[in-house]
């Protein structure tokens, strides 16, 4: 099924939510239009009966024509109460049409799958709800309000114009053709470079933040020049695409003026031949005429000028639409994760408060499943390209309360497996199966729920320490956060902190050093209180004594839950019950410590130093 048009498709954004006060915007522009017209049609009748009369009198009495000027007067007043009505109510329409969008775009953005933001660059996405929105927004409080005025007018003007002379109408017609034409092929050159420009200023916008993120390892590795040269490449063709689209919106202008003026001209040679030599125009009629044909002509240049902002807005409107015509993350999943309580009996009864302990509630039956951190690959492979597998026959097993440690190189397929465990992708082939439940029969949000995971760059937000905490569990007190950053050893650094659990973190965490934003994110995960957790480098960017440190605390998290590490640092992992060693995507080696260093395999090679890790 073909999707709409983007016009159409803004046209119902507009239509579902202000219909009264489109109806009122629709009036107050006819009537203001109408008044105008009428205001010059007036015209004739002030020329014809109320100032001719009075020439060659020698005592006239003005009072008549004092009365119909009042009366023009008046009608041209409501046109601009109108016009008045009309402009503050649209923008209550484009700011609300432009809310609901942008509501909408982020819901839905909200919704996709982590493999569309691997694919956009965030600055790309970020032009989205900056330039688009602000081209539909010209478009909405200007282009269209101003598209129905001019139409209205023209159509009533037309129709004043006929009943003078259908002659002289003709001849406006025909120049207004030319007009068109001439506009119609301008505009479709124009909408070529608008829609190429605004595709160029994301890949512009994209550029410049990835560069501001980067600008340590710019600097360090002298990387300026460079930077500077792509950037003048991307600037370059979006100059080139910008002045082209202004180029073609430019001469619009000038041509459909001048045009205009040439008709003008025209009709005054024509209507006044007319009014001398046959007597079938007035002065007054002339007048009118005159008057009307330069607000015809002049509201057709005004119609053929907002096409160039309806292209940009446009082209924009596509790429918003496109963003949310993009598929979501489908969460097709019906077991739920569900609080419960043990009963005397031993079964387990759900709970509507936060106990801490957790089952899988099966919908077709109501019954619950304790949670108990079982997880299993089995003959999984998977791949972000296709044909370009990552992972490749995995089978894998971690008991609950087990600790496994993941250890390869980069890119053998660490990280890879903590991502699938999260259903972040779909797998290629094979099953991962979670206390005997595949995880693609259980709910996506509960899922995750389940599962803690600490990774290797911290994000933290633009809020206080103690909101950044509660990201872990939204509905936990004060108490209780601080309790997880006792226990991740993070309390100390943070009442050291000029406001405390109160400080605001700004620039995601520029405020803190790595160790303590790392700190911060297990902290983040203790309040979650998973019963099986993801480490992800988690120690990565912490000194050895801070290590120490939070070790202690990372042994109280991960007691009595099933636990993955993927970690650089082999020390820290001697404990575990199991290391997994990955290469190309396949696992080759599998015990606990003293098992892998009596093979005197790869890990022999990692812990020994024979062999470092990429």
């Amino acid at each position: 099924m073909s999707k709409k048009h983007p016009l159409l498709r803004l046209l119902k954004y507009i239509t579902q939510r202000f219909k009264k006060q489109l109806f009122v915007i629709f009036i107050a522009i006819i009537i203001s239009s109408i008044c105008h017209v009428y205001g010059q049609l007036f015209l004739q009748v002030l020329i014809d009966e109320y100032i001719t009369p009075l020439i060659g009198q020698q005592n006239p009495i003005y009072t008549s024509l004092y009365q119909a000027i009042f009366w023009m007067a008046v009608i041209y007043l409501i046109g601009v109460l109108m016009t008045w009505i009309y402009s503050r109510l649209t923008v209550n329409v484009s700011q609300g049409v432009l809310k609901q969008i942008r509501d909408d775009m982020f819901q839905h953005m909200e919704t996709l799958p982590i493999r569309y933001f691997d694919d956009n660059p965030h600055g790309d996405i970020m032009s989205y709800y900056i330039n688009d929105t602000d081209a539909l927004r010209e478009m909405i409080s200007q282009s269209i309000p101003n598209c129905v005025s001019n139409v209205v007018f023209i159509l009533a003007a037309f129709i004043s114009m006929l009943s003078l002379n259908v002659y002289l109408t003709m001849m406006i017609v025909f120049g207004v053709s030319i007009m068109l034409f001439v506009a119609r092929y301008i505009g479709r050159k124009s909408a070529i470079y608008f829609n190429a420009r605004e595709k160029t200023v994301a890949e512009v916008n994209a550029y410049i933040e990835e560069m501001m993120d980067g600008q340590k390892v710019v600097q360090v590795f002298t990387h300026e020049e460079e930077s500077k040269k792509k950037f003048d490449v991307l600037n370059e063709k979006l100059y080139e695409n910008t002045k082209n689209a202004n180029i073609y919106a430019n001469i619009i202008m000038p041509i459909m003026g001048n045009i205009g003026y040439l008709v003008y001209v025209v009709i005054a040679i024509l209507g006044g031949s007319l009014a001398i030599q046959t007597g079938m125009l007035s002065i007054g009629a002339i007048a009118s005429f005159l008057l009307l044909t330069r607000g015809f002509t002049m509201h057709i240049n005004q119609l053929s000028q907002q096409y160039n902002s309806i292209a940009l807005a446009l082209a924009g409107a596509n790429r918003i639409f496109e963003l949310m015509d993009e598929e979501s993350e489908k969460n097709e999943g019906k077991i739920t994760l569900v609080n419960v309580l043990r009963q005397e009996d031993g079964l387990f009864k759900q709970s509507s408060t936060y106990t801490g302990l957790w089952a899988w509630k099966n919908p077709e039956n109501n019954e619950l499943i304790e949670l108990k951190g079982d997880i299993r690959f089995q003959n999984v492979d998977f791949s972000y390209v296709k044909g370009k597998k990552v992972l490749k026959d995995i089978h894998l097993y971690a008991n609950p309360g087990e600790k496994i440690a993941l250890v390869g190189a980069t890119g053998a397929g660490k990280t890879t497996l903590a991502n699938l465990m999260n259903h972040f992708y779909d797998l290629e082939k094979g099953s991962i199966l979670y206390d005997g439940i595949n995880i693609e029969d259980i709910n996506k949000n509960d899922l995750r729920k389940s599962l803690g995971m600490v990774l290797q760059d911290v994000h933290l937000f633009t809020a206080t320490i103690m909101e950044n905490l509660r990201y872990g569990r939204k509905d936990a007190s004060d108490e209780e956060c601080i309790a997880a950053a006792r226990l991740a050893n993070a309390d100390k650094f943070i009442e050291k902190l000029p406001n405390g659990y109160n400080t605001i973190i700004t620039d995601n965490g520029e405020n803190l050093s790595q160790g303590q934003r790392q700190l911060l994110a297990i902290a983040r995960c203790a309040l979650n209180n998973p019963p099986v957790m993801i480490l992800d480098e988690a120690t990565s960017s912490i000194d050895t004594r801070t290590e120490k440190d939070v070790q202690e605390g990372m042994d109280k998290l991960m007691e009595g839950r099933t636990v993955f590490v993927i970690a650089h640092r082999l020390s820290t992992i001697r404990n575990a019950e199991a290391i997994i060693v990955l290469e190309n995507g396949k696992i080759i080696e599998r015990g606990n410590h003293e098992d892998l260093m009596k093979q005197k395999g790869k890990y022999y090679e990692l812990y020994t130093g024979a062999f470092e890790l990429e």
